[in-house]
């Protein structure tokens, strides 16, 4: 799987691409269906953003899930997935972080606006972001919302603890609402959160933040076991211990 040429154009255009049905069915029932069982074992931790935090809403996640679920590595290297990120990024794909969140029934945190950048900043922009879907993200799940475009404005300053964008609205922004087995990649610039989950149902999804290994941190944050690991191709940079 990779992208046509005027996939790679909207990506390069908007700064995302909603590549769809990536993963079947089966594959994303039995995914969502371990990392539900994680999320049990590790007692649902919340991971809602303190600017939202008051209004009672909850969001569950996790860190380096492949450390938690050998179903996830294995996720993480298929050609499926990685080719469509060569596609973006070019030949070497390296692994910075994942993380699984589970937005609840009724009460799912949302994200506000901001820009991945600022908790990561690295020298170049490849950061990219791949949100894999493992049900369902209609409107009313609290799907990704983005502005289109918006990574050619380079970094925005950002407020608060959380560092969000106070200035982009959620309900302002475009939807980008998903099936189980899509999955949406972004550039790390590009203005994007997501709504409350309002919903009977949970919102399953995993993110994977990858790196072309040439592109260097600014500042080493965020820092997690898993990264360095290549997804694709080699990483040509000195060997360090």
């Amino acid at each position: 799987m990779s992208l046509t040429q005027d996939q790679r154009d909207f990506y390069s255009t908007h700064g995302y691409i909603h590549v769809e049905g990536m993963f079947s069915i089966e594959e994303c029932a039995m995914l969502r269906g371990e990392i539900h069982a994680l999320a049990q074992r590790l007692g649902n931790p919340d991971a809602t953003w303190a600017s939202v935090r008051s209004a009672g809403t909850k969001i569950t996640h996790c860190h380096d899930v492949q450390f938690e679920i050998a179903a996830i590595t294995r996720l993480l290297t298929d050609p499926r997935f990685t080719g469509v990120a060569q596609a973006i990024m070019g030949p070497n794909v390296q692994l910075h972080h994942t993380k699984m969140f589970i937005k609840p029934p009724e009460n799912g945190s949302p994200f506000p606006m901001h820009q991945d950048y600022y908790y990561f900043p690295h020298a170049g922009t490849s950061m990219t972001a791949a949100i894999i879907h493992f049900d369902d993200a209609p409107i009313e799940k609290g799907c990704l919302r983005v502005v289109p475009g918006s990574h050619h404005l380079g970094p925005l300053e950002p407020v608060g603890e959380d560092r969000h964008l106070p200035g982009y609205a959620i309900e302002d922004a475009t939807p980008i609402q998903a099936k189980a087995g899509d999955v949406i990649f972004f550039n790390y610039m590009l203005i994007h959160g997501s709504g409350l989950n309002v919903s009977d149902e949970s919102r399953t999804t995993l993110l994977v933040q990858m790196r072309d290994p040439e592109d260097k941190p600014i500042v080493d944050r965020h820092l997690s076991r898993g990264q360095g690991m290549m997804l694709a191709g080699v990483n040509p940079m000195q060997p360090t211990e």
